[in-house]
């Protein structure tokens, strides 16, 4: 297992983690896709273990926190062997107050998490949306208290965009608040807009990008092909309207080119799919999912080779997008020997 420093901490993460939104089944579609039970669970991290893969990443609105209490089931006894990320901020009850990152939401939210994960603290907790009713620095005083308690040990951001997580670090420097190292984001071949501003904040400010969905929402599995109707049993039929939109004609573009590349490497189309994360500049860790042991030895085959940059050109330019002002090439373009990445 190859492992790397999360952003600018000291704390170093597997290139792969294992995202288990799949334990549970409780609760509405969204928070709910997958059944694995605490057995199930056990052996899936058995194997991650064996491997390496020492991070698991959960929130409280998975299965309603179901999710949680199975990932704490199925580690108890080897809790040091581990990093646990969950994360808090969405909605969790009925109650005005089960909402949002509020002292008062933060404070039991990350109680009612210690609890259902049978931990005394968490390695690392990311607020799952930036939440504009509350000062950030109540937040963000609040996860710094959080901190010195013990309780917490790293803090992240997830689905931020680049001015909420920016302000938030601004108001960390400002009072020395601890401060976010991690952003959980989509990105994937065919979900490239984290690259037009969340990446340059990332590489300019330290952060890591926790990838999450590198698969796009299920669609470069390598059961989706041009021309072909989705295949029974698939998700997409059920949580598409979920999924970031994605151009069909684009899509297809790029699954084009994974088959070709796949043909090449003898690799399958989602192993290709997260190689190419694995590359891309501030990718910290990338989370993978697995319903099964099957899926979960497939995608763990993404490590331990490399596409050629032949071939990264290829992906590069199948999946290219033009960004829109001000992030567009000619803007950037201006100053291009003096850009972190390439624009």
């Amino acid at each position: 297992m190859e492992y790397r420093f999360l952003g600018a901490s000291g704390l170093k993460v597997p290139a792969l983690g294992f995202g288990v939104g799949t334990f549970g089944g409780k609760g509405p579609l969204f928070s709910a896709w997958g059944n694995t039970d605490v057995a199930q669970a056990t052996r899936l991290i058995d194997i991650c273990l064996d491997v390496g893969v020492n991070l698991f990443d959960t929130a409280d609105v998975y299965s309603d926190g179901a999710s949680e209490s199975i990932l704490g089931a199925a580690l108890k006894g080897r809790r040091d062997r581990v990093l646990l990320s969950t994360k808090v901020s969405l909605r969790a009850g009925d109650a005005p107050n089960d909402v949002g990152s509020s002292r008062h939401h933060l404070i039991g939210a990350v109680d009612k998490a210690l609890r259902r994960l049978g931990t005394d603290y968490i390695d690392l907790l990311q607020l799952h949306a930036f939440d504009a009713m509350t000062p950030v620095e109540e937040t963000l005083s609040t996860l710094d208290g959080l901190v010195r308690a013990g309780k917490l040990r790293y803090l992240g951001a997830s689905n931020f965009s680049g001015w909420q997580l920016m302000k938030s670090l601004a108001v960390a420097d400002r009072r020395g608040y601890s401060r976010y190292v991690a952003n959980q984001a989509y990105y994937s071949l065919i979900g490239r807009d984290y690259e037009w501003e969340l990446m340059p904040l990332g590489i300019d400010q330290g952060i890591g990008a926790v990838v999450w969905s590198p698969l796009g929402w299920g669609r470069l599995t390598g059961k989706i092909r041009r021309g072909q109707p989705l295949p029974e049993g698939s998700r997409l039929h059920d949580t598409a309207h979920f999924a970031p939109p994605v151009d069909e004609e684009r899509l297809y573009r790029v699954v084009d080119a994974l088959d070709a590349v796949a043909k090449e490497t003898g690799k399958s189309v989602p192993q290709i799919a997260l190689n190419w994360l694995l590359r891309r500049p501030t990718v910290s860790t990338v989370l993978i999912g697995a319903r099964n042991e099957e899926q979960l030895r497939q995608n763990l085959g993404a490590l331990g080779w490399t596409l050629t940059s032949e071939q990264i050109a290829r992906l590069d330019a199948a999946s290219a997008v033009t960004p829109p002002y001000p992030y567009h090439p000619y803007w950037n373009g201006q100053f291009a020997e003096r850009s972190p990445i390439p624009v």
